[in-house]
C-alpha cells in the first residue's frame, strides 16, 4: 500500500472539507451518513476550520480524524474516532456505561477501495483509541445502516461484531442502524 495514514492537521480544513463533500456525493452516502451534501456545502469555512482543528493532534484529545494520503498528496480516505465517556455527550445511539470510542465518517474513494486503505485507517483509529490514558477505552463501536451490506461485511472482517443494539434511522423510523463493536484486546 502506497498511502500514508496519519492524523489530520489543524490547518488542513480545506482538503478535509473536500473529502467530506466527496463522501456525501458517493452513491451510498444516504446509507452511510446522517448529513447530506446540501447541508454540508452550506456550512461556513469556520465550521470546517473548527472541525479539522478539533480532530487534529492539537485538538482536545477526545476525537481524532485519520486520513489516507496518496503519493501525489491527494486524500483518498478518512475515518474519525470520537471518545465517549459515561458522563459525557453521546455522538449517536444509546448512552454508554463504559469508556468507549465511536467510529464515524468512514469513507474511501471508489478508486482506492479494495486495496487495504480502509483497514489501515481503522488500524490507526483503533490503535489511537487503545493508547489513550485513563480511564482506558474498553470498546470501540460504530453504527451501520441495515442495508449497507458492503460496510457490514467489512466491519465483521476486521473484528467488529453486532451487539444487537439498534436505533431508528433519522427520517425513516422503519429502517435501523445496527451497532457493531470490538472489545479492547
Amino acid at each position: 500500500m502506497d498511502y500514508v495514514i496519519r492524523p489530520v492537521r489543524a490547518e488542513e480544513w480545506q482538503p478535509a472539507k473536500e473529502l467530506r463533500l466527496a463522501a456525501l456525493r458517493d452513491p451510498v452516502a444516504p446509507l452511510a451518513f446522517l448529513e447530506t451534501y446540501e447541508q454540508a456545502v452550506e456550512r461556513p469555512d469556520a465550521f470546517w476550520q473548527e472541525r479539522a482543528a478539533g480532530a487534529s493532534e492539537t485538538g482536545d484529545g477526545e476525537k481524532r480524524q485519520f486520513v489516507a494520503v496518496a503519493p501525489d498528496g491527494s486524500w483518498v480516505g478518512s475515518v474519525t474516532v470520537l471518545v465517549e465517556r459515561p458522563d459525557g455527550e453521546v455522538a449517536f445511539g444509546a448512552a454508554t456505561d463504559v469508556h468507549q470510542a465511536h467510529v464515524v465518517g468512514v469513507f474511501v474513494r471508489p478508486e482506492a477501495r479494495g486495496g487495504g486503505v480502509a483497514g489501515e485507517l481503522f488500524r490507526a483509529g483503533l490503535d489511537w483509541a487503545w493508547s489513550l490514558g485513563g480511564p482506558r477505552i474498553e470498546r470501540v463501536r460504530l453504527y451501520v445502516h441495515e442495508d449497507n451490506l458492503r460496510a457490514s461485511a467489512f466491519y465483521r472482517r476486521i473484528g467488529f461484531v453486532p451487539t444487537g443494539e439498534t436505533v431508528p434511522v433519522q427520517g425513516d423510523p422503519a429502517a435501523r442502524e445496527l451497532e457493531y463493536a470490538v472489545a479492547r484486546p
